[in-house]
């Protein structure tokens, strides 16, 4: 690769790592004043409707983007224009055929679902957000295909706070203006309005990717028109689409079946077979996928972003050959994520009650549970990290049944230890944290192993691993130190507790980042060229030389 195309595809990182920390914060941001609205209990409900409607996506339209970008990248490599058009009309009449089926589905299957009865009604009304998303997801992917992350990236950031104001509009205005007394009825209610943020999020992004493609679709056609190479023809392109999709769909349905096959495990499990009370088991599941999962998830959006970026990249190279630079893009990349991951943990372990504290203030009886959760699922942002990037690198070269293969195995045990644990102890939701590092770890593992068989990668043990540890440990020492010093002192003269917990981490994550890069700079586990790699590295790294760090 030259060192124009290494530029371009940090510069695609980049924007893609950006709008995807952006999305999660701005997720992370609505969070709190929805559970505020609708509470543990409607986050429960909300859970359990939105991992049905997860699977069903994933089956219907949400592997669309990585395959639509491997395929028409592909012809496009090759300056097959027309086929390339033809391949993206032809999947948006696939994704309007699998999208209404899936729709569908869960319109109609949400009642005899085993799930709760109000997580039912609402999985009703996320079921046309299926048939939209795949629209979009052919749109992305048509985008990203010709290397172009910045529509993506907007229309990521334009779903997002679409999401945010509408579901805590619909939140509030559903539990105030309907008379309820009822909790559980209310709490449904306030899910139902999150749901509809959700739809309304995919469809004003729906619509900007659609301005984008009128937009260049003259200049697209100009090239149409000027292609030699024959045209697949419908049949050829529906072939194509069907034995890219499959596997990959196959593989991002296993890959994250895993939540749907937990909540249901847990409900049976505590409620059925051990008679607890199905209002507090679903406020548990709650505080866990509503509060504590969703903060560890943010950390993850750069190795999503990193993925999405890297596959054109790493598929041109391994189908011209070129085997060692794809392995050389893949090892800097894996490099970048876990420079970002690794501190990422630490943070979220030393740092739990504080954020939890921020992001969910009510109610406060949650908040200690929540914590622990976070503290627990921290080590999964680095195993997730990594599983996520060799899962898109896997699927890059052409290996997209090992994911499958991989996936399907890690499901096994974690079915079995959830089960065995949630019957026999009184863990309970910390028997989801428990698994959920099994789960993660194993994908990681298991995906390394597959993958370092089909391409040469080699990764520097003491940079990419060692170094980055040691930082990351001495930055969570001086964060927890750093916190617990300043909330004191701030005690002292503001009486609110949020704003001392506030302003004392915003200070500790501050000297927590000057910190983590001091040590990993000073002794040798990052350079200049590293940290430029990084999502804004120019921008960080400049900072970094007026600090006198770099």
């Amino acid at each position: 690769m030259s060192s124009e195309s290494k530029k371009g595809l940090y510069k695609q990182v980049g924007f893609l790592a950006i709008a995807g920390v952006l999305s999660r914060v701005i997720g992370l941001l609505y969070r709190s004043p929805l559970t505020a609205i609708i509470g543990p209990l409607g986050n429960g409900y909300y859970s359990a409707a939105y991992d049905v409607y997860s699977i069903v996506l994933l089956i219907s339209a949400y592997s669309i983007p990585s395959a639509m970008s491997k395929i028409i990248s592909g012809k496009l490599a090759v300056k097959e224009y027309r086929n390339a058009h033809r391949i993206f009309k032809c999947a948006l009449i696939y994704v309007t055929i699998v999208g209404g089926v899936g729709s569908l589905l869960a319109f109609f299957g949400a009642s005899v679902l085993p799930i709760p009865k109000q997580a039912g009604t609402v999985l009703k009304f996320f079921a046309p957000t299926i048939f939209f998303f795949g629209f979009l997801g052919v749109l992305r992917g048509y985008v990203q295909a010709h290397r172009n992350m910045i529509p993506t990236s907007i229309s990521q950031i334009l779903e997002q706070i679409f999401n945010a104001v509408v579901s805590i509009g619909g939140a509030y205005t559903l539990t105030n203006l309907i008379s309820v007394e009822e909790e559980s009825k209310r709490a449904m209610y306030g899910a139902i309005g999150s749901a509809l943020g959700t739809g309304s999020g995919v469809l004003i992004a729906l619509l900007f990717m659609l301005f984008v493609y009128r937009v260049n679709r003259k200049g697209i056609y100009k090239r149409i028109d000027r292609d030699i190479h024959p045209d697949i023809g419908n049949g050829e392109a529906f072939k194509l689409i069907l034995l890219i999709v499959t596997p990959f769909i196959l593989s991002t349905a296993i890959y994250n079946i895993s939540s749907f096959l937990n909540t249901n495990i847990f409900n049976y499990v505590l409620v059925h077979l051990r008679g607890m009370d199905e209002d507090s088991i679903t406020s548990l599941f709650g505080i866990f996928k509503g509060e504590a999962m969703v903060i560890s998830n943010l950390p993850i959006a750069l190795s999503s972003a990193a993925a999405m970026a890297m596959i054109p990249e790493v598929s041109t190279a391994f189908a011209q050959g070129k085997k060692e630079e794809a392995g050389n893009t893949v090892s800097k990349v894996m490099r970048v994520i876990l420079m970002i991951s690794i501190p990422a943990a630490v943070g979220l372990l030393v740092l739990a009650r504080p954020v939890t504290m921020i992001l969910f203030p009510r109610p406060s009886n949650t908040i200690p549970r929540a914590a622990l959760l976070l503290m627990i699922l921290s080590i999964t942002v680095v195993f997730y990290s990594v599983s996520t990037l060799t899962n898109a690198v896997l699927q890059g070269v052409g290996l997209v049944n090992a994911p499958v293969i991989n996936a399907a195995i890690s499901l096994i045990p974690q079915t079995g230890i959830l089960t065995l644990l949630l019957y026999y102890t009184n863990l309970n939701d910390i028997s989801l944290c428990i698994v959920t590092i099994i789960y993660s770890f194993m994908m990681c593992i298991l995906n390394n192993i597959v993958m370092k068989k089909h391409i040469p990668i080699k990764y520097d043990f003491r940079k990419t691993y060692l170094l980055p540890v040691i930082s990351a440990l001495v930055m969570g020492i001086v964060a927890f130190c750093i916190h617990m010093i300043f909330e004191k002192l701030f005690k002292l003269f503001i009486g609110s507790a949020y704003f001392c917990n506030l302003f004392a981490t915003m200070i500790a994550v501050m000297v927590a980042m000057f910190v983590y890069f001091a040590v990993l700079i000073k002794s040798g586990g990052a350079s200049e060229e590293d940290i430029k790699r990084f999502p804004k590295g120019t921008g960080i790294a400049r900072i970094l030389k007026k600090l006198r760090i770099l």
